[in-house]
């Protein structure tokens, strides 16, 4: 396995992991923040904003090959 297979792999495990945890921790913010459903729905749509962000911005780098 060569270094940079690996850094590809951890990137996709980790990137994962780390988008998982923050909607843990959005949804635990808006449970104990009493949010309401329309407070749940934004908070989960800036986040899912910023996750559908990073996803856009790694495939145009592919395509792109830069």
């Amino acid at each position: 396995m060569t270094e940079a297979l690996f850094s590809q792999i951890a990137l996709a495990v980790f990137s994962t992991i780390l988008i998982v945890w923050m909607g843990f921790i959005v949804w635990d913010l808006a449970k104990k923040s009493q949010a309401g459903r329309f407070g749940t729905i934004a908070l989960f749509t800036v986040l899912g904003a910023g996750v559908v962000g990073f996803v856009v911005k790694t495939v145009l780098v592919e395509i792109m090959q830069i």
